[in-house]
This record gives C-alpha cells, structure tokens and sequence, in this order.
C-alpha cells in the first residue's frame, strides 16, 4: 500500500549461473510453443550484468537467462511465474504491489517507505520500484535474473538481485513477427503479436501489443460482491531502431499499460475463537467482503539507447528513461463481511490514488574488449516521485488502533546519484582479476499534510509534514576469474551492496519523525561452470555467504505504539547456501534442471507484534524479552525458502512432413516460509510449501503451432503473501489452448 510510505499499515543452480537461454539476449526470439532442440548447447549464452556483452559462462555473476521462447515453453508470463524457473527467488504478489526477494533479500514489507532490494531493468531503464509489476511478458528477447548484491552496476537497491528484461528490437532484414491467440478456462482470452518493419537499410520500426481479459478466480459473497478479480490488460509497444552506420545506434522504445484487477480479494489469516487465535485454512478463493473493491494501474514507458562506437572499438552510450504511472487501489483491510468485532462498524476500507513519475540517465564509456586491460565508467541520476492527490487515504483499523480516518495528500521525491567502474586486467591467458566500484547519494524527502479524525480522543486536525534524509554509500566488487581450460571456468569474489534510507512519517503526538538508515550487505562467492559431454551438458555450481546490515522492518513503534514506524536490525543478519543448475540438450531431448539450499538468521531484535496486544518496554536494540516484547534474533528471513528445486523436460516427437509434436512437463518445489518475523503460526504466519507442475503439449508445422497448455495441474491453493491481516493466494489451476504463427 503505498500511502503506508508514512504509515504502515499494518530467483541443477548455484551461486554460478543457472543459464537456461539458448540463444542471445540481442537475437529475435518470437514465441512460438515449442523449438527444435539443437544438437548441442549453444555456448554464446550472452548476459548484459556488466553493461557489456560478456558470454554467460565466462562470467563472475550468478544468474538465471531466459530467452524468449523459454518463457512460453515454460509458461512464464509474469513477473510472479519467475519463481519456479529460478532458484533461490521468491515473488509474492499482495494485491498491486509484490515483495521480490532472491536469498531472502529484497523486500517484505508492503511499504513504499522501504525501497526494493531487486530492481527491474527493462531495456537498460530502471522500472518502477516495487509497483507496476504486473506488465505481462510479450515479444521478449531474454530476461536476466541476476542473484547477489549488484552494487557495482545496478544502481543502490540491487542488495538481492536484479532483473534485466530485454524487449524484441527491431531490424533492418525483412518483416517479419509472430501472432499468437490464446483461450483458457476463467474465459480468459489473450490476443498477442508484433511485426517488425524495414523502413531501408538504416531504419526499422517494430509494433508489438497485448490484449488479455479474464473472469476473476474469487467466489465472493457478503453485503458488497461486484466482480472483483476480474482481469482486463491493454498492453502496447513501439520500438524504432536507426543505424545509419556501424558507428551509431539509435534504439527508442515506448511502452503504454493499462491494467483492470477489479480488485483483490483476501481472506483473513486468523481469526479468533474461543479467545484463542486461530490460523484460517479455509478455501482462499472463497471471500466475503463488506467493502467495495477496484484496482487500477495505468503507466508508460518511454526510453532512448544511443551508442557510438570509435574504429579502435571504444563505445559510449546513454541510456535515458521517463515513465509515468497511476495506481488506484480499493480494499476491504479486513477481509470479512462483519469488520474487526469490537473495534469496527464493518467498514475496515483501504483506499489509495497516487501517481508515480521517475526520470532516469545514465552515460557509459566501455573500452574495448580486446587485449588484457578493459574497463568501464559511468555515471547515473534519477528522479522518483510519488504524488497523492486530495482525497487519498484510508480508513483501516488494528486491535489496538484508535484511528479511524486518515487521508494524506502530499508528495514523497527521492533522488539518486552515482558514479561507477569497472577495471580488467588478465594476468595471464587464464587468470583475470576485475575490481568495480560505485559511490551514490540518496535522498528522500515527505511534504505531507494528513488531516486526521479520532472521534473516541475528540481528534480532528491536520497534521504536516516536511522533512528530509540523505544517505551516501560505497559498494564495490572485486573478482578473481580462472578460465582452466575452455570447458572449465572458476570465480571468486567478494561483492557489496546497499539499499537507501529514508523517512518515517509523522505521527498523533508531536514526536519527531525518525530517520532509517541504509541496508548493506557484504557477499562471497565461489563457483564453477563446466560445458561437459561434447557441449551438449552445460552445468554450473556455486556457494555464497552474506552479512547483511540495518536490515528494514516495519514494527509497531514503541514511542507511539498505535503506529508502525521503519527501524534497522542493527545486528549484523547472515545468509548463506549453495546453487547448482543444468542444462542439456541430445537431439530432440532437452532439460533444465536447478536447486538451492539456504540458511538465514536475522541478528538480535525485539519488537511488539502489531496484531497483538502489548505493553511496557519494548527498546529495538536491546528489549528486554517479555510476553508482548518478542525477541527476533535467530529467526528466518521472511519469504525466504530454505530448499528450492525445479526443473523441465522435453522432447520433440518428429512426425514427418514438417511435423513435431512435443511434450514438455516442468516442476517446481518452494519450501515452506514465514510471512512475518513473528513466526507465529496460529496468525497464519506459516505459509506452506508450493509445488507446482506445469505441462504442455504442442504440434508444429512450419511457422504454425497449436498446442494445449495447464499451469498448476494439480489445482494446489498456498498463500502466496501476507499483506496486514489479509492472505492473498497463489494462481489456481489455469488450462487452455494456444495457436501461434510466425512469419
């Protein structure tokens, strides 16, 4: 929710790469159902991490590469689908927002007061932090999933991860495109295609869009029903590539979305009998509601990628982006028809409306990638602002709330500001050693007014707002790469990166709003990719351990225990486990294959349960541990999972007559997490494991493929996120029939 920016309320894979592409992230990839396997592997698996072009297997990074006909076969479509073709990654979705995390670090708590710890690139521009997610997967080239703190290159809030999201570009050869139209159960309809347009030899221009509706997956009854669930997604694309030479490229993108959630239903967590609290394990699709429902996200995109390349082959880029976006959101907080008992009529209501703008530029200059010396420098700004007009606000109630309306309207800009490189030096044919650096500044600023309405304390004000917080911080990297011989590559490196402070918001009693402190996190790595059988098995294998400091989490504020405020563990919070992942390909055959085992303890911390009641003393630092007082240190990082597995298979059946048919089956197992650090099950804190099969089976003939499909076969209900009291569920069983062309 982003009005809780004030107040709260309430990725066989290794540290390696587990690299599932098999064609570069700059290549057409038009997704069609099912490809020929290629006999063997290919080894130009490309990954962009380093703002270069460097070869997937020949690189210190651990990630996961995507190409676009992976996604289809795979039937990844969303950014929540990720999770089960990545290890190590966790996506949990609560309502417009999501909490992406990858090792356990990221973002778990649904506050636009705290940053994300994964950013998403698209086309070299960061998108929005944390909302604006939902932007299906369509006419997409590759998608990088990045594991490990990127603080060299992806900015200051890369401290789990990154995403790099490659959209088709244009070409100059011939048109061509692809056109799919898709008809599943919920009378989900998805119309999608693109076509690529010569303009000459130096010109191109590509269209791409999107169209999808679908009936809601939610059974809702209770005073207020409506259709909320139901889907409604406009999507488009206009893509213009100009180059005029082998010395300058111009690449200009814009994106248009308009998504209709209807709104998202929940259920509560828990709920209270006999004076005990007990955990809801009831239907999540079946919902009551007292309170009406909306959601809405309108944004657009709009970014320039200019290169110039020198004969000695020195390249200096900018990448510029604008984008601009609404949210409307409207929910009942408390996910029943008859409110809070005793503490509400029954009228528990969310309501958000605010717009998002961010202004970005970057400047590369890269040397070139021949001889043993290479090196990078960059620089990077960025303006993000959110806005809440008049009549934004909520009126939502806690057990131990007196509030009983709050509105806000105001602006909350933050800045960002940095400058980074990268140096390369082999010291001999096999041994390289990289050393990268990137200082940034960051700032965050609330000009807020909330009028405010406390009818039991006989409160009706404004209160106001205007503070301002700035954070500058040093991440860097340094890398030992041994390439032993061209099938065997090992990497060591130590790696930092940091997540922005900010701004708590103000509160009912004059206390001076506090300020939290950046998170950072220290990582060490080691790995080993191999290219094994004839390059027909490529495998990789990894190990990490993380310190992660000033972790952010939103608690109930001691000084005015009625409020959340964001504090630091300042305990020193630790991390660490292996990766491993495979890819093979024997003629018609082909898997993937990708595991994790992690271990997390969050450092010493105390806290007062928000859902709880409590008194007394409850000091962050050093407690002390009482009833209500909960002592945290020790305890598992929310949504991270300690045992990831997924993997698919599949082989193309040759009928003759420029015939396959292919089936293909993949797996993936999620171990079970916490929701909160309170680990307490009976408030549905515990959310259990997630295994998930998806299957298809596909006839091609040519440019043409049909092909039946199933996600979630065996119809498994989890929670996929805890947002306050409300449990959101994962996607239910969804199947259907697909027929797709190129040309």
């Amino acid at each position: 929710m982003k009005a809780s920016f004030w107040l709260s309320a309430s990725a066989i894979a290794l540290m390696s790469t587990a690299a599932q592409a098999q064609t570069t992230p700059g290549a057409t990839t038009d997704p069609t159902a099912a490809a020929q396997a290629d006999a063997t592997i290919s080894t130009d698996v490309v990954v962009t991490a380093e703002r270069r072009s460097t070869g997937l297997q020949r690189t210190a990074v651990a990630a996961t590469v995507l190409t676009g006909e992976d996604l289809t076969r795979k039937s990844i479509l969303s950014v929540e689908q990720l999770q089960f073709a990545t290890p190590s990654l966790t996506v949990n979705t609560s309502g417009q927002a999501n909490s992406f995390n990858i090792r356990g670090i990221g973002k778990t708590e649904i506050t636009s007061s705290i940053g994300v710890g994964v950013v998403t690139y698209r086309d070299g521009v960061a998108t929005f932090p944390g909302y604006f997610q939902t932007e299906p997967y369509y006419d997409i080239a590759s998608v990088e999933v990045l594991r490990g703190p990127q603080g060299t290159f992806a900015g200051g809030n890369a401290t789990g991860g990154a995403v790099f999201i490659t959209e088709t570009n244009p070409s100059t050869d011939k048109v061509k495109g692809y056109a799919l139209a898709q008809y599943g159960n919920y009378n989900d309809v998805k119309l999608q295609g693109a076509v690529n347009l010569p303009l000459g030899d130096t010109l191109a221009i590509r269209i791409a869009g999107n169209y999808e509706a679908r009936d809601t997956f939610f059974k809702v009854s209770g005073p207020w029903t409506g259709n909320p669930g139901n889907l409604n997604a406009i999507n488009g694309r206009i893509s213009l590539l100009w180059q005029p030479d082998s010395h300058l490229r111009v690449l200009i993108k814009g994106d248009y979305n308009k998504v209709n959630y209807g709104g998202f239903p929940a259920t509560p967590a828990y709920s209270v009998v006999g004076g005990a609290y007990v955990a809801n394990t009831s239907d999540p699709f079946v919902v009551t509601s007292n309170a009406p429902m909306y959601g809405q996200d309108e944004f657009a995109r709009i970014s320039a990628n200019i290169s110039y390349t020198f004969d000695g082959g020195l390249t200096i880029r900018s990448i510029s982006g604008y984008q601009r976006g609404t949210t409307q959101e409207l929910l009942d907080t408390d996910g029943t028809a008859t409110g809070n008992p005793g503490v509400s009529a029954g009228n528990d209501t969310f309501q958000d409306f605010a717009h998002e703008y961010i202004w970005s530029q970057e400047v590369n200059v890269v040397s070139p990638d021949s001889g043993p010396f290479t090196w990078l420098i960059g620089g990077y700004v960025q303006r993000d602002s959110y806005t809440f007009p008049e009549g934004n606000g909520y009126v939502a109630l806690t057990p131990n709330s007196l509030l009983t309306s709050l509105r806000i309207v105001g602006t909350n800009p933050h800045t960002a500001t940095a400058l980074f490189g990268q140096v390369g030096y082999k010291l001999t044919d096999a041994l390289q050693i990289t050393v990268g650096g990137r200082w940034s500044r960051t700032t965050s600023r609330n000009d807020a007014l909330y009028p405010v309405t406390l009818p039991a304390l006989g409160i009706n004000t404004t209160l106001t707002q205007h503070d301002f917080a700035a954070n500058k911080k040093v991440d860097g990297k340094v890398a030992l790469n041994w390439t032993i011989d061209s099938h065997n590559f090992v990497y060591a490196f130590v790696a930092t990166g940091s997540k922005a402070g900010g701004l708590n918001g103000t509160n009912l009693f004059g206390i001076t709003p506090r300020a939290f402190e950046p998170e950072q996190v220290t990582d060490y790595e080691l790995g080993w990719k191999g290219t094994l059988m004839n390059g027909h098995l490529r495998t990789q294998l990894g190990a990490y351990y993380n310190r992660y400091k000033n972790f952010q989490v939103s608690i109930v504020d001691p000084t005015t225990p009625n409020f959340n405020s964001i504090f630091n563990v300042s305990d020193a919070t630790k991390l660490y486990g292996v990766e491993a992942s495979a890819q093979g390909s024997f003629g018609d055959f082909q898997f993937d294959a990708s595991v994790s085992l992690s271990h997390s303890e969050v450092g010493n911390f105390y806290a007062f349960d928000p859902r709880l009641a409590h008194s007394g003393a409850c000091d962050a630092a050093s407690g002390p541990a009482t009833s209500s007082c909960v002592a945290l240190g020790g305890r598992r990082q929310t949504y991270s999972p300690q045992f990831t597995l997924s993997g698919g298979l599949q082989y193309a059946i040759q009928l003759g007559d420029h015939m396959t048919l292919t089936p293909r089956v993949d797996y993936a197992h999620i171990s079970a997490v916490w929701g909160t650090l309170f680990e307490n099950a009976a408030l549905g804190d515990y959310l259990g494991e997630r295994n998930i099969i998806n299957a298809q089976l596909t006839l091609t003939r040519g440019a043409w493929a049909i092909g039946g499909y199933a996600t979630n076969l065996t119809n498994q209900q989890y929670i996929g996120s805890l947002n306050g009291n409300r449990r959101l569920p994962g996607l239910p069983r969804q199947y259907g029939v697909r027929v797709s062309t190129k040309f």
